[in-house]
Protein backbone atom coordinates (compact mmCIF):
# COMPACT_ATOMS: atom_id res chain seq x y z
CA UNK A 1 0.00 0.00 0.00
CA UNK A 2 1.66 3.22 -1.00
CA UNK A 3 1.06 6.00 2.10
CA UNK A 4 0.15 9.37 0.66
CA UNK A 5 2.81 12.19 1.90
CA UNK A 6 2.30 14.84 3.50
CA UNK A 7 3.08 18.18 2.01
CA UNK A 8 5.61 19.36 4.80
CA UNK A 9 7.15 15.80 4.36
CA UNK A 10 7.12 16.39 0.63
CA UNK A 11 9.46 19.64 0.74
CA UNK A 12 11.77 18.42 3.39
CA UNK A 13 12.44 15.61 1.53
CA UNK A 14 13.19 17.81 -1.95
CA UNK A 15 15.26 20.13 0.44
CA UNK A 16 17.18 16.91 1.55
CA UNK A 17 17.91 15.48 -1.96
CA UNK A 18 19.06 18.85 -2.80
CA UNK A 19 21.29 18.78 0.33
CA UNK A 20 22.93 15.56 -1.41
CA UNK A 21 23.08 16.46 -4.73
CA UNK A 22 24.89 19.65 -3.68
CA UNK A 23 27.60 18.00 -1.71
CA UNK A 24 28.66 15.78 -4.77
CA UNK A 25 32.32 17.17 -5.53
CA UNK A 26 32.63 16.36 -8.80
CA UNK A 27 30.28 16.25 -11.98
CA UNK A 28 29.54 12.24 -12.47
CA UNK A 29 26.04 12.87 -11.91
CA UNK A 30 25.10 16.43 -13.66
CA UNK A 31 22.55 16.18 -17.13
CA UNK A 32 22.39 18.67 -19.77
CA UNK A 33 19.56 20.68 -19.58
CA UNK A 34 17.22 20.73 -22.01
CA UNK A 35 15.36 17.28 -20.99
CA UNK A 36 12.85 19.13 -18.08
CA UNK A 37 13.54 19.90 -14.99
CA UNK A 38 11.37 17.25 -13.45
CA UNK A 39 13.11 14.55 -15.44
CA UNK A 40 16.82 16.15 -14.97
CA UNK A 41 15.92 16.24 -11.34
CA UNK A 42 14.76 12.59 -11.24
CA UNK A 43 17.41 11.07 -12.85
CA UNK A 44 19.99 13.30 -10.21
CA UNK A 45 18.40 11.90 -7.61
CA UNK A 46 19.20 8.56 -9.08
CA UNK A 47 22.28 8.65 -9.66
CA UNK A 48 22.89 10.14 -6.04
CA UNK A 49 21.08 8.03 -4.11
CA UNK A 50 22.33 4.26 -2.86
CA UNK A 51 20.93 2.64 -5.93
CA UNK A 52 22.62 0.07 -8.05
CA UNK A 53 23.46 -0.74 -11.70
CA UNK A 54 22.48 -4.21 -12.90
CA UNK A 55 23.09 -5.50 -16.50
CA UNK A 56 20.22 -6.13 -18.74
CA UNK A 57 21.00 -9.91 -19.16
CA UNK A 58 21.00 -9.95 -14.74
CA UNK A 59 17.52 -7.63 -15.03
CA UNK A 60 15.90 -10.46 -17.11
CA UNK A 61 17.57 -13.35 -15.19
CA UNK A 62 15.16 -12.51 -12.46
CA UNK A 63 12.29 -13.90 -14.89
CA UNK A 64 12.45 -17.08 -16.29
CA UNK A 65 9.45 -18.59 -18.35
CA UNK A 66 9.27 -21.77 -16.32
CA UNK A 67 5.63 -21.53 -15.48
CA UNK A 68 7.05 -18.21 -13.12
CA UNK A 69 5.24 -15.07 -12.19
CA UNK A 70 6.21 -11.69 -12.57
CA UNK A 71 8.71 -10.61 -10.72
CA UNK A 72 7.97 -7.28 -8.21
CA UNK A 73 11.24 -5.40 -7.99
CA UNK A 74 11.73 -4.28 -4.47
CA UNK A 75 15.53 -3.22 -3.99
CA UNK A 76 16.96 0.35 -5.26
CA UNK A 77 18.35 -1.33 -8.78
CA UNK A 78 18.20 0.76 -12.13
CA UNK A 79 19.02 -0.57 -15.86
CA UNK A 80 21.13 1.86 -18.47
CA UNK A 81 20.54 1.50 -21.91
CA UNK A 82 19.97 2.77 -25.44
CA UNK A 83 16.34 2.99 -27.20
CA UNK A 84 16.42 0.31 -30.12
CA UNK A 85 12.79 1.00 -31.83
CA UNK A 86 10.56 3.85 -33.07
CA UNK A 87 7.17 4.05 -33.03
CA UNK A 88 7.36 7.02 -35.25
CA UNK A 89 6.29 4.62 -38.73
CA UNK A 90 3.82 3.12 -36.24
CA UNK A 91 5.25 -0.17 -36.23
CA UNK A 92 5.72 -0.16 -32.74
CA UNK A 93 2.64 0.36 -30.22
CA UNK A 94 3.08 1.68 -26.68
CA UNK A 95 6.42 -0.34 -26.47
CA UNK A 96 9.92 0.55 -26.44
CA UNK A 97 13.09 -1.32 -26.76
CA UNK A 98 16.55 -0.76 -24.96
CA UNK A 99 20.05 -2.54 -25.91
CA UNK A 100 22.39 -2.48 -23.76
CA UNK A 101 25.21 -0.81 -26.03
CA UNK A 102 25.17 1.14 -28.75
CA UNK A 103 27.73 -0.77 -30.98
CA UNK A 104 27.83 -4.74 -30.31
CA UNK A 105 24.85 -4.85 -27.86
CA UNK A 106 24.53 -8.48 -26.47
CA UNK A 107 20.93 -7.90 -24.96
CA UNK A 108 17.93 -5.68 -25.42
CA UNK A 109 14.59 -6.04 -23.38
CA UNK A 110 11.00 -4.66 -23.62
CA UNK A 111 9.36 -1.82 -21.87
CA UNK A 112 5.62 -1.76 -22.11
CA UNK A 113 3.97 2.44 -21.90
CA UNK A 114 0.78 4.02 -21.78
CA UNK A 115 2.09 6.21 -24.12
CA UNK A 116 1.72 6.66 -28.18
CA UNK A 117 4.55 8.96 -30.46
CA UNK A 118 7.01 8.02 -28.29
CA UNK A 119 9.42 8.57 -30.43
CA UNK A 120 9.15 11.92 -29.70
CA UNK A 121 10.95 11.57 -26.41
CA UNK A 122 12.99 8.10 -26.54
CA UNK A 123 14.33 8.58 -29.95
CA UNK A 124 16.41 6.12 -31.22
CA UNK A 125 19.93 5.65 -29.94
CA UNK A 126 18.55 7.80 -26.82
CA UNK A 127 20.23 7.06 -23.39
CA UNK A 128 17.84 6.54 -20.85
CA UNK A 129 17.97 4.85 -17.01
CA UNK A 130 15.06 3.38 -15.53
CA UNK A 131 14.36 3.06 -11.69
CA UNK A 132 13.22 -0.60 -11.10
CA UNK A 133 11.91 -0.53 -7.55
CA UNK A 134 8.46 -0.95 -7.85
CA UNK A 135 7.90 -2.48 -10.79
CA UNK A 136 7.63 -5.78 -12.57
CA UNK A 137 9.67 -7.87 -14.90
CA UNK A 138 7.52 -10.88 -16.48
CA UNK A 139 5.54 -11.21 -20.24
CA UNK A 140 3.32 -9.62 -21.26
CA UNK A 141 1.45 -12.50 -23.23
CA UNK A 142 2.02 -15.84 -20.94
CA UNK A 143 4.80 -17.71 -22.45
CA UNK A 144 5.27 -15.87 -25.34
CA UNK A 145 9.20 -15.98 -24.53
CA UNK A 146 9.78 -12.03 -24.30
CA UNK A 147 10.77 -10.73 -20.99
CA UNK A 148 9.26 -7.25 -20.37
CA UNK A 149 9.39 -4.71 -18.03
CA UNK A 150 5.49 -3.39 -16.32
CA UNK A 151 3.80 -1.22 -14.28
CA UNK A 152 1.78 -3.89 -12.89
CA UNK A 153 0.42 -7.29 -13.09
CA UNK A 154 -3.28 -8.77 -14.13
CA UNK A 155 -3.85 -12.31 -13.94
CA UNK A 156 -6.10 -13.88 -16.86
CA UNK A 157 -7.06 -17.87 -17.35
CA UNK A 158 -3.48 -18.28 -18.90
CA UNK A 159 -1.55 -16.77 -15.74
CA UNK A 160 -0.39 -13.55 -14.41
CA UNK A 161 1.08 -10.91 -16.96
CA UNK A 162 2.88 -7.62 -16.66
CA UNK A 163 0.48 -4.33 -17.64
CA UNK A 164 1.70 -0.93 -18.89
CA UNK A 165 3.18 1.38 -16.55
CA UNK A 166 0.72 4.17 -16.08
CA UNK A 167 1.78 8.06 -17.19
CA UNK A 168 3.03 8.78 -13.71
CA UNK A 169 4.95 5.84 -13.39
CA UNK A 170 7.02 6.42 -16.86
CA UNK A 171 7.35 10.04 -15.78
CA UNK A 172 8.98 9.05 -12.52
CA UNK A 173 10.69 6.12 -13.05
CA UNK A 174 12.13 6.47 -16.81
CA UNK A 175 14.40 8.77 -17.58
CA UNK A 176 16.31 10.33 -20.31
CA UNK A 177 20.01 11.61 -20.59
CA UNK A 178 20.93 14.29 -23.41
CA UNK A 179 23.00 11.82 -24.60
CA UNK A 180 21.71 9.98 -28.55
CA UNK A 181 24.30 7.71 -30.05
CA UNK A 182 23.81 6.56 -33.10
CA UNK A 183 23.28 2.68 -33.17
CA UNK A 184 25.46 0.27 -35.28
CA UNK A 185 23.17 -2.69 -36.16
CA UNK A 186 24.27 -5.67 -35.10
CA UNK A 187 25.06 -7.92 -38.38
CA UNK A 188 23.45 -11.55 -38.34
CA UNK A 189 22.76 -13.84 -40.46
CA UNK A 190 19.08 -15.70 -40.05
CA UNK A 191 20.92 -18.68 -38.23
CA UNK A 192 22.49 -16.50 -35.72
CA UNK A 193 19.33 -15.31 -34.29
CA UNK A 194 18.17 -16.22 -31.09
CA UNK A 195 16.26 -15.12 -28.04
CA UNK A 196 19.08 -13.13 -26.45
CA UNK A 197 19.08 -10.85 -29.26
CA UNK A 198 15.25 -9.83 -29.16
CA UNK A 199 15.22 -6.11 -28.49
CA UNK A 200 18.52 -5.63 -30.41
CA UNK A 201 19.01 -3.53 -33.51
CA UNK A 202 20.66 -6.06 -36.36
CA UNK A 203 20.73 -6.09 -40.11
CA UNK A 204 20.57 -8.96 -42.70
CA UNK A 205 23.23 -8.43 -45.51
CA UNK A 206 22.67 -10.52 -48.64
CA UNK A 207 18.65 -11.06 -48.10
CA UNK A 208 16.02 -10.06 -50.28
CA UNK A 209 12.04 -11.52 -50.65
CA UNK A 210 10.88 -15.12 -51.48
CA UNK A 211 10.24 -14.61 -54.98
CA UNK A 212 6.73 -15.82 -54.37
CA UNK A 213 5.78 -12.25 -53.37
CA UNK A 214 6.89 -10.23 -56.12
CA UNK A 215 4.17 -7.68 -56.56
CA UNK A 216 3.36 -7.96 -52.75
CA UNK A 217 3.16 -5.03 -50.44
CA UNK A 218 4.48 -5.16 -46.59
CA UNK A 219 0.91 -6.18 -45.40
CA UNK A 220 -1.15 -8.22 -46.36
CA UNK A 221 -4.78 -6.50 -46.37
CA UNK A 222 -6.84 -9.81 -45.74
CA UNK A 223 -4.65 -9.64 -42.33
CA UNK A 224 -6.20 -7.95 -38.99
CA UNK A 225 -2.88 -7.03 -37.17
CA UNK A 226 0.01 -7.85 -38.79
CA UNK A 227 1.56 -9.76 -41.53
CA UNK A 228 4.37 -11.96 -41.92
CA UNK A 229 6.81 -11.53 -45.35
CA UNK A 230 9.86 -14.40 -46.10
CA UNK A 231 13.17 -13.31 -46.39
CA UNK A 232 15.69 -15.58 -47.87
CA UNK A 233 19.27 -15.62 -48.23
CA UNK A 234 21.82 -17.70 -50.30
CA UNK A 235 24.69 -16.96 -48.38
CA UNK A 236 26.90 -20.08 -46.89
CA UNK A 237 23.65 -22.31 -47.51
CA UNK A 238 22.68 -25.15 -50.02
CA UNK A 239 19.66 -23.64 -50.97
CA UNK A 240 18.00 -20.56 -49.44
CA UNK A 241 18.10 -19.82 -45.63
CA UNK A 242 14.77 -17.99 -44.25
CA UNK A 243 13.50 -15.91 -41.68
CA UNK A 244 10.21 -13.32 -41.26
CA UNK A 245 9.62 -9.76 -41.42
CA UNK A 246 6.87 -8.51 -39.25
CA UNK A 247 4.64 -5.43 -40.33
CA UNK A 248 1.40 -3.83 -38.44
CA UNK A 249 -1.45 -3.15 -39.81
CA UNK A 250 -0.87 0.46 -38.52
CA UNK A 251 2.56 0.69 -40.40
CA UNK A 252 2.65 4.04 -42.36
CA UNK A 253 4.75 2.00 -45.09
CA UNK A 254 2.06 -0.96 -45.14
CA UNK A 255 0.96 -0.04 -48.56
CA UNK A 256 4.34 0.26 -50.14
CA UNK A 257 5.21 -2.84 -52.57
CA UNK A 258 7.83 -4.90 -51.41
CA UNK A 259 11.14 -4.19 -53.45
CA UNK A 260 12.55 -7.23 -55.84
CA UNK A 261 16.10 -6.79 -55.55
CA UNK A 262 18.44 -8.34 -52.98
CA UNK A 263 20.76 -6.27 -50.92
CA UNK A 264 20.31 -5.16 -46.88
CA UNK A 265 17.17 -4.80 -44.41
CA UNK A 266 17.83 -3.70 -40.12
CA UNK A 267 15.28 -3.94 -37.71
CA UNK A 268 14.51 -4.74 -34.33
CA UNK A 269 14.36 -8.99 -33.31
CA UNK A 270 11.12 -9.55 -31.96
CA UNK A 271 8.44 -12.14 -31.60
CA UNK A 272 5.41 -12.93 -32.59
CA UNK A 273 2.10 -11.89 -30.70
CA UNK A 274 1.95 -15.62 -29.60
CA UNK A 275 5.69 -15.91 -29.35
CA UNK A 276 5.71 -18.68 -31.85
CA UNK A 277 8.71 -17.46 -33.90
CA UNK A 278 11.32 -15.06 -33.87
CA UNK A 279 11.05 -12.11 -36.23
CA UNK A 280 12.51 -8.34 -37.38
CA UNK A 281 10.18 -5.68 -37.29
CA UNK A 282 11.33 -2.38 -38.82
CA UNK A 283 11.78 1.17 -37.42
CA UNK A 284 11.80 3.20 -41.13
CA UNK A 285 11.41 2.09 -44.80
CA UNK A 286 14.94 3.59 -45.35
CA UNK A 287 16.79 0.73 -43.13
CA UNK A 288 15.52 -1.59 -46.12
CA UNK A 289 17.98 -1.19 -49.21
CA UNK A 290 17.63 -3.96 -51.76
CA UNK A 291 19.40 -2.26 -54.97
CA UNK A 292 20.90 -5.52 -56.05
CA UNK A 293 20.67 -8.30 -58.09
CA UNK A 294 18.97 -11.51 -56.59
CA UNK A 295 21.09 -14.04 -55.48
CA UNK A 296 21.28 -17.82 -57.23
CA UNK A 297 21.53 -20.70 -54.47
CA UNK A 298 23.59 -23.27 -53.98
CA UNK A 299 22.50 -26.71 -54.76
CA UNK A 300 24.07 -30.20 -54.44
CA UNK A 301 25.01 -30.04 -58.05
CA UNK A 302 27.74 -27.16 -57.30
CA UNK A 303 29.73 -30.09 -55.37
CA UNK A 304 31.43 -33.55 -55.45
CA UNK A 305 30.16 -35.76 -52.59
CA UNK A 306 32.96 -36.97 -50.22
CA UNK A 307 30.55 -38.83 -48.01
CA UNK A 308 26.90 -38.86 -47.02
CA UNK A 309 24.60 -41.14 -44.47
CA UNK A 310 21.10 -40.23 -45.22
CA UNK A 311 19.86 -43.03 -42.59
CA UNK A 312 17.48 -44.15 -44.99
CA UNK A 313 18.24 -47.88 -43.41
CA UNK A 314 17.32 -46.67 -40.38
CA UNK A 315 15.17 -49.35 -37.59
CA UNK A 316 12.54 -47.33 -36.36
CA UNK A 317 12.67 -47.02 -32.71
CA UNK A 318 15.62 -48.92 -32.08
CA UNK A 319 19.12 -47.63 -31.04
CA UNK A 320 21.42 -46.40 -33.35
CA UNK A 321 23.38 -48.99 -34.93
CA UNK A 322 25.28 -47.89 -37.93
CA UNK A 323 28.56 -48.88 -39.29
CA UNK A 324 31.43 -46.63 -37.98
CA UNK A 325 28.89 -44.86 -36.32
CA UNK A 326 29.82 -44.18 -32.28
CA UNK A 327 26.65 -43.91 -30.43
CA UNK A 328 27.74 -43.50 -26.79
CA UNK A 329 25.96 -41.98 -23.73
CA UNK A 330 28.37 -39.98 -21.25
CA UNK A 331 25.54 -39.05 -18.69
CA UNK A 332 22.31 -41.37 -17.95
CA UNK A 333 21.71 -44.21 -20.19
CA UNK A 334 19.98 -42.52 -23.27
CA UNK A 335 21.22 -42.86 -26.38
CA UNK A 336 20.34 -41.59 -30.30
CA UNK A 337 18.08 -43.69 -31.91
CA UNK A 338 16.87 -44.77 -35.15
CA UNK A 339 13.88 -43.27 -36.67
CA UNK A 340 11.67 -43.84 -39.90
CA UNK A 341 8.86 -41.99 -40.42
CA UNK A 342 6.60 -42.04 -43.89
CA UNK A 343 9.95 -43.69 -45.94
CA UNK A 344 12.37 -40.80 -44.33
CA UNK A 345 15.07 -42.21 -42.07
CA UNK A 346 16.82 -39.75 -39.36
CA UNK A 347 18.38 -40.00 -36.17
CA UNK A 348 16.75 -38.86 -32.49
CA UNK A 349 17.73 -37.74 -29.38
CA UNK A 350 15.09 -37.32 -26.55
CA UNK A 351 15.71 -37.41 -23.51
CA UNK A 352 12.05 -37.48 -22.65
CA UNK A 353 11.01 -39.99 -19.91
CA UNK A 354 14.04 -40.94 -18.84
CA UNK A 355 14.17 -40.30 -15.14
CA UNK A 356 17.68 -39.11 -14.62
CA UNK A 357 18.64 -35.75 -13.93
CA UNK A 358 21.07 -35.28 -16.64
CA UNK A 359 21.33 -37.13 -19.68
CA UNK A 360 24.28 -36.40 -22.29
CA UNK A 361 24.58 -38.36 -25.61
CA UNK A 362 27.27 -38.01 -28.21
CA UNK A 363 26.79 -39.36 -31.85
CA UNK A 364 29.97 -39.36 -34.03
CA UNK A 365 30.63 -40.25 -37.24
CA UNK A 366 33.07 -42.23 -38.73
CA UNK A 367 36.46 -41.12 -39.75
CA UNK A 368 36.90 -38.55 -42.74
CA UNK A 369 39.47 -38.37 -45.12
CA UNK A 370 41.08 -34.88 -44.83
CA UNK A 371 43.39 -35.11 -47.70
CA UNK A 372 43.03 -33.83 -51.04
CA UNK A 373 41.19 -32.46 -52.34
CA UNK A 374 42.04 -29.24 -50.04
CA UNK A 375 38.50 -27.51 -50.13
CA UNK A 376 36.08 -29.34 -47.83
CA UNK A 377 32.18 -28.50 -45.98
CA UNK A 378 30.62 -30.21 -43.64
CA UNK A 379 26.40 -30.03 -44.08
CA UNK A 380 23.66 -31.82 -42.77
CA UNK A 381 20.32 -30.95 -42.19
CA UNK A 382 18.37 -30.76 -37.95
CA UNK A 383 15.02 -30.55 -36.65
CA UNK A 384 13.56 -30.11 -33.25
CA UNK A 385 10.08 -30.46 -31.54
CA UNK A 386 8.98 -29.90 -27.86
CA UNK A 387 12.04 -27.97 -27.57
CA UNK A 388 10.74 -25.55 -23.88
CA UNK A 389 14.27 -23.63 -22.99
CA UNK A 390 17.12 -22.63 -25.07
CA UNK A 391 19.00 -24.66 -22.29
CA UNK A 392 18.70 -27.34 -24.41
CA UNK A 393 21.77 -27.41 -26.15
CA UNK A 394 22.98 -29.39 -29.56
CA UNK A 395 26.48 -28.91 -30.03
CA UNK A 396 28.55 -29.80 -33.30
CA UNK A 397 32.04 -30.46 -32.51
CA UNK A 398 35.34 -32.00 -34.59
CA UNK A 399 38.17 -33.77 -33.22
CA UNK A 400 41.23 -34.89 -35.18
CA UNK A 401 42.87 -37.28 -32.39
CA UNK A 402 39.08 -39.74 -32.00
CA UNK A 403 40.26 -43.30 -31.79
CA UNK A 404 37.03 -44.80 -32.21
CA UNK A 405 36.21 -45.48 -28.94
CA UNK A 406 37.54 -43.19 -25.88
CA UNK A 407 35.26 -40.55 -26.73
CA UNK A 408 36.25 -38.49 -23.40
CA UNK A 409 40.02 -38.61 -24.80
CA UNK A 410 39.69 -37.02 -27.57
CA UNK A 411 40.70 -33.19 -28.64
CA UNK A 412 36.87 -31.63 -29.66
CA UNK A 413 36.68 -28.28 -31.35
CA UNK A 414 33.45 -26.67 -31.27
CA UNK A 415 32.12 -25.15 -34.89
CA UNK A 416 29.69 -22.59 -35.34
CA UNK A 417 26.31 -24.17 -37.52
CA UNK A 418 22.60 -23.33 -38.07
CA UNK A 419 20.83 -25.33 -34.79
CA UNK A 420 17.19 -25.31 -34.84
CA UNK A 421 15.90 -23.70 -31.52
CA UNK A 422 12.34 -23.25 -29.99
CA UNK A 423 11.75 -20.92 -32.24
CA UNK A 424 11.46 -23.09 -35.18
CA UNK A 425 8.45 -25.13 -35.90
CA UNK A 426 8.51 -28.88 -35.00
CA UNK A 427 10.15 -31.01 -37.03
CA UNK A 428 10.82 -29.02 -39.64
CA UNK A 429 14.43 -29.37 -40.85
CA UNK A 430 17.02 -26.59 -41.42
CA UNK A 431 19.96 -26.45 -43.08
CA UNK A 432 23.54 -26.33 -40.57
CA UNK A 433 25.18 -23.78 -43.42
CA UNK A 434 28.21 -24.86 -45.27
CA UNK A 435 30.55 -25.68 -42.46
CA UNK A 436 34.07 -24.86 -43.39
CA UNK A 437 36.36 -27.98 -42.07
CA UNK A 438 39.19 -27.45 -45.35
CA UNK A 439 42.06 -26.62 -42.49
CA UNK A 440 41.61 -30.08 -40.85
CA UNK A 441 44.01 -32.61 -41.77
CA UNK A 442 44.61 -36.87 -42.00
CA UNK A 443 41.12 -38.53 -40.06
CA UNK A 444 37.95 -36.31 -39.12
CA UNK A 445 35.29 -37.39 -36.55
CA UNK A 446 32.51 -34.62 -36.56
CA UNK A 447 30.15 -35.57 -33.10
CA UNK A 448 26.88 -33.83 -32.28
CA UNK A 449 25.93 -33.87 -28.27
CA UNK A 450 22.86 -33.20 -26.84
CA UNK A 451 22.39 -32.53 -23.26
CA UNK A 452 19.34 -33.00 -21.57
CA UNK A 453 17.40 -33.69 -18.52
CA UNK A 454 14.80 -36.69 -18.16
CA UNK A 455 13.43 -35.00 -14.89
CA UNK A 456 13.89 -31.08 -15.49
CA UNK A 457 11.16 -30.11 -18.26
CA UNK A 458 12.99 -27.64 -19.02
CA UNK A 459 15.68 -29.87 -20.88
CA UNK A 460 13.78 -32.73 -21.95
CA UNK A 461 13.05 -31.62 -25.70
CA UNK A 462 14.61 -33.27 -28.31
CA UNK A 463 17.01 -32.86 -31.64
CA UNK A 464 17.06 -34.51 -35.16
CA UNK A 465 19.67 -35.09 -37.39
CA UNK A 466 19.51 -36.08 -41.08
CA UNK A 467 21.52 -36.11 -44.50
CA UNK A 468 24.92 -35.90 -42.75
CA UNK A 469 27.73 -35.31 -45.82
CA UNK A 470 31.30 -34.03 -46.59
CA UNK A 471 31.52 -31.58 -49.73
CA UNK A 472 33.82 -30.28 -52.17
CA UNK A 473 33.20 -27.45 -54.85
CA UNK A 474 32.79 -29.05 -58.17
CA UNK A 475 35.42 -27.66 -60.45
CA UNK A 476 34.25 -28.47 -63.68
Amino acid sequence: MIKPIKPLALLSGMLIALAVISCVQDDDFSIPDGLGVEENKGLQALLASDATEISIPDLKAKYTNNDALPVLIETNIYIRGYVSSSDKSGNFFKEIYIQNAAVDPTAGIKVIINQVDSYNQYNIGREVYINLKGLYVGEERVGNGVTTIGGSTKTNQFGTIVQRLTENQRMQQIFRTGTTLPLTPLNLTFSQVNSNHIGIYSKFNGVEFATHLEGKRYFDPVQDFDTLRQLQSCTGTIGYSNFSLETSSFASFKDVLLPTGNGSISGVITKTYDGSRLVIALNILGDVVMTDSRCIPLSLGNFKLLFKEDFESAKHNTNLNFKGWTNFAQAGTTKWREKNLEGNGFTEFSSFGSRVPINIAWLITPGLDMDAPSEKYLNFRAAQHHLDSPNNTLEVLVSTNYNGSNVLAATWISVDAAIPSQNHPWYEFIDSGLIDVSSYTGTLHVAFKVTGSGTDTTLDGSYQIDDVMLLTPDKK
